[in-house]
Order: structure tokens, then sequence, then C-alpha cells
């Protein structure tokens, strides 16, 4: 439901005119393991032996920075969508692990010799819960939601890729928005509610005008940072009241089938959360330092949008809230599932990213239960324009970074006219 980055000249979307001259490009539809639909994009060029899956949970990679990049390398790219599409109002992961699953068996029937996942954004979190589940013996995957709703994952085909890339992954929606709600809301009905004594944007706890980056002392971050997991919590526990209630009627509903306790089971609303962008480090620059300019991925004036419209999480059915939102409740958690990885794996951290910091590019590269594993560097902004005016793309040095790891691993053979 939201589209960030537009204002970070981010150049995210891609013309006919950046792909290599010989790209062949088929669309595909294809039917999950659980009879959803959903939509892919193959790029090909002659030669390529070895295909770069990138997909979302919620949102459109059909024309991502990193396809170009890719392909003038020699690889395949498909880019694929979710069940949702844009809207992460119903967003369940574990369904999504249905819908990649759907794509990597298809370019695994399709002849690849090598097939792997690139994550970027919120979609390394989503790559990396589902090489974890796939990894696992069927009978120990997960088979619901945290909700509580079915899902067959225990009985799917879910091909493993051969390898995992990851460019500017942040560490999980969940994880995130633990780490950009404002813990200040003291009504959530309410989005002018304030508690001055944990207002981020309060002069008296530390913000200062922008653009001067902000001062608070560390006893403020760690009360903060409590107080983000409480009101998740709180959240967590309205969301879970709203599961029941529905999961209650629909069990009298399979005795009774009246009209009435259907429309209950029905009802369980959507849960709106105020005031989602107010991350510390967005406006204090020393909080785990790297490259970034000031601001958020919505902006360079955090301390205005909090109080809009758009941001992570901000409306979302009960279900979703646990499955997806939740640092509490939902399984999509890098740190978490990066034990679960055994395939070689890459983390490309942009120094100037307001998402990925040096200490979750760490914590990250430390988790993952790949012998192989290697993180990298390079100058750039989220999602993936250039630093400073000037160099080069940061998507184009994850590119070539992306390749040269690729190219010791899975050769290509492809002729690229560019």
């Amino acid at each position: 439901m939201t589209r960030p980055g537009a204002n970070l000249g981010a150049g995210r979307y891609i013309t006919a005119n950046d792909v290599p001259h010989s790209t062949v490009v088929s669309a595909h539809e294809l039917t999950t393991h659980d009879g959803a639909t959903v939509a892919g994009l193959l790029r090909t060029v002659p030669g390529a032996t070895t295909v770069a899956v990138l997909m979302h949970p919620r949102q459109d990679f059909s024309h991502h920075v990193l396809v170009p990049e890719l392909l003038r390398h020699g690889y395949a790219v498909w880019t694929q969508n979710t069940r949702t599409g844009l809207n992460d109002m119903t967003l369940l992961h574990e369904q999504a692990l249905l819908d990649m699953a759907a794509g990597h068996l298809f370019l695994r029937e399709y002849g690849f010799e090598h097939v792997v996942s690139v994550g970027h954004s919120g979609g390394a979190a989503l790559a990396t819960y589902y090489i974890e589940q796939a990894s696992l013996e069927p009978g120990l995957r997960d088979h619901t939601t945290p909700g509580g709703k079915p899902v067959p994952l225990q009985d799917a085909t879910m091909p493993v890729p051969d390898g995992l890339l990851l460019m500017a992954p942040h560490v999980g929606q969940g994880k995130l928005l633990e780490r950009v709600i404002d813990p200040s809301v003291t009504d959530e009905d309410d989005p002018l509610s304030v508690d001055p004594m944990l207002d981020p944007y309060n002069p008296a706890n530390g913000f200062q005008a922008p653009p001067n980056s902000s001062r608070y002392t560390a006893e403020f971050v760690e009360e903060y940072r409590r107080a983000q997991r409480d009101r998740i919590q709180h959240i967590d526990e309205r969301a879970r009241e709203r599961v029941a209630e529905s999961a209650r009627a629909r069990s009298r509903y399979s005795s009774t089938h009246e009209a009435v306790d259907r429309r209950e089971a029905l009802a369980s609303g959507v849960i709106v959360v105020h005031r989602t962008d107010a991350d510390l480090r967005s406006v204090d620059l020393s909080i785990d330092r790297n490259d970034r300019p000031y601001g958020s991925l919505f902006g360079s004036r955090p301390d205005l949008t909090n109080y809009g419209i758009v941001g992570f999480g901000r409306v979302t059915t009960p279900e979703a809230w646990l499955s997806t939102w939740s640092a509490l409740s939902s399984r999509a958690d890098l740190i978490r599932c990066a034990a679960g990885v055994r395939v070689p794996v890459l983390i490309v951290e942009l120094t100037g990213d307001q998402a990925c910091f040096p200490a979750d590019a760490r914590a990250m590269i430390d988790a993952f239960g790949s012998d192989d594993k290697s993180h990298v560097q390079v100058a750039g902004k989220h999602f993936g324009a250039a630093l400073v005016e000037g160099q080069p793309p940061g998507a184009t040095l994850a590119g070539q970074s992306m390749a040269s790891w690729l190219g010791r691993r899975f050769p290509t053979i492809a002729v690229v006219s560019i």
C-alpha cells in the first residue's frame, strides 16, 4: 500500500532501453500449490544458464534496477509478484512462500542449470524465510500462520535455490517496523496523541531542527526501544483477540450455518497503526553511523511524515499484522531464518542505506549457516541510487559485485549485446 523511495532519486524503475538488445521477455501466469494465481516476467539473454529470482512480498519488482545489471552480465532474470501484489493489507508471509515456490518450480522445469535468489530490501527476509522452510523436511515446515490460518507448506514442492544474493537487505518487515514505530502514541485511535517523554521529535529529548543531526542519550534510546516493543505487544494483543473472535464465530457457523455467525467470522476488521516513521537513526546520524543522508525512506522530514498517511504497516488485517508486521509474532525475521540457510550467500551493503545499517549487516552475515558467505560494501542508497551525484548508481556497483560472485560459482556462457 506504500511506495517509499520516490523522493530519494532511487531510479527504481527501468525502461526497455536499459536492458541488452538481445533480451527476450516472456510473461507467465503460475498456479500455486494452494490454487492462487501469481504472475511473473522472465527475461533471458542468449546462452544464459543461470537465472536470478527477484521478488518482494509487497512491491512490484518487474522493472527493478538490478534487472539490467544482471542481464548485462549474462544472467537471466525472473521477477514475480506475490498474490497480494502491491496491497499489503492482507499479506501473509506463509502464503508468499507458496508463491515463491511456484516460481522456483517453474524455473527448474524451464531447464536452467542454476537458480539463485536475489533479495532486495524486504525481499531479503522473504527469500531467507523461503530457503529456511524449503530446506526443512516437509513435516517440519510451518503449517499455519501466527494467527492460526492453515497454510499447506508441508505438502508443497519447494525447490531450494543454489545461492542467495542480498542487496540492501533489511531485517524483515516486523523487525523493521519495530525500529520505526513511534512509541509516544498514547491512544491508538488518535494520530495526534503523544507522550512528550517518549516523543522522538521533542527537543527536550534531544531532537534538533532539521537538517541538523539530533543527539539522543543512550538512556533515552534504551527507553525508547523498550517502549516500541511494548506498543507492538499491545497491538499484538488486539490482533490476537480479533483473530480468536473470528475463529470462534467460524466454529459456531460450522454447526449453526446461521448468517449472523458467518458475518461475525468475516468481521475481524482492520488494524490502523498510526505514526510509523520514527526511527531515531533517521535524525540522529551518530547512531550506527554510515554514509546515509538525513531523513528516512519516506522523506527528509520524518518529524512531519511520521504524522502523514504513508508508512509501514499502516492498515492491515489482524492475521497480516501477526504474520508480517509484528516483530514479536512474524516468522519472516531474517536473522532468525538465516541459521537455516546453507547455500552460498552474498550480502551487498549500501553505505548510504537508511534501512540496513552496519550493525544489521554484521549481524546478518554472522547469522547465516552457510560455510560460503561473503559481505561487501558499495557506495549507494537503499533503492540503488548513487550516494553522491556523479558517482555510479549503487545498483550498478551492487550488480558488478553480484556478477563477480556469481561468476566464480555459476559461470555463464551467455552472449550479451548492449
